[in-house]
């Protein structure tokens, strides 16, 4: 790795721990950066998905105070957060390396998709949100289905995330911005360990995500709010749709 390539990939990590605590598919920036520096898609993704750990755990501190009166409702929701986890990164391991370099176009489309479309997916789901405080198993079906994905892949897990427990739970929305931050750090954490048991990792890859992601965490959940929306979604969809030119 060249000083060149680790400060691109310490500036990515940041943006990607800002992204992920502030919404998430913040793998839409790192992911596509490995990429286009020669890395193969799926030691990208697992190096990507150890790296980022840090970062979920700097913005689940950053969201402390919303996180503080949420107990037990982290309790009932994070197992089914492991659960997917670990489904979806044995599912990485197990399937052929080309089926991953052939579906993750896909998922990286489905992403885009739901990165631009979230903020009418945010009205609607607000208008049909329910009165129930309560985590029912639709709920938790839907937790661990997203856990799937996030340790397949990872990108917009938080945008899912974010998405079902607004359908599922009447809350402040940075209440449950804090709860998805911790759902998907779990996630990937799950994952992390698979991997590191299971398979090859670049760790000066991991390294350089993990600081920058760290950082970006504390920024994502301090002034991360203040970003401009529409100014965040169009560099993911741009750094999204540079990916799937370098991978097709």
């Amino acid at each position: 790795m060249t000083w060149r390539d680790a400060i691109l990939i310490v500036i990515a990590g940041m943006g990607a721990g800002t992204i992920n605590t502030v919404v998430g598919s913040g793998s839409l920036i790192t992911f596509p950066t490995l990429v286009a520096l020669g890395y193969p898609p799926v030691l990208a993704n697992v190096s990507n998905n150890i790296g980022l750990v840090p970062g979920a755990i700097s913005g689940a501190y950053g969201y402390r105070r919303e996180l503080r009166t949420q107990r037990n409702r982290l309790l009932r929701l994070i197992p089914a957060s492991l659960l997917g986890g670990f489904a979806g990164s044995i599912l990485l391991l197990r399937l052929p390396s080309d089926v991953f370099d052939r579906v993750v176009i896909v998922l990286i489309v489905v992403a885009l998709v739901l990165v631009i479309v979230q903020p009418r997916l945010s009205k609607a789901l607000a208008l049909h949100r329910g009165d129930s405080t309560a985590v029912r198993a639709p709920l938790l079906a839907g937790v661990a289905v997203a856990g799937v994905y996030g340790g397949y892949f990872g990108a917009a897990q938080g945008i899912i995330l974010i998405s079902l427990l607004g359908i599922f739970l009447a809350d402040d929305l940075q209440r449950l911005n804090a709860v998805k931050n911790v759902l998907a750090g779990s996630v990937n954490l799950m994952a992390s360990a698979v991997f590191v048991v299971a398979t090859d990792v670049d760790w000066q890859v991991v390294g350089c995500i993990a600081l920058g992601s760290t950082i970006g965490g504390q920024i994502g959940a301090t002034v991360g709010r203040r970003l401009d929306a529409r100014a965040l979604r169009a560099v993911i969809v741009i750094v999204g749709l540079t990916a799937i030119a370098r991978l097709v």
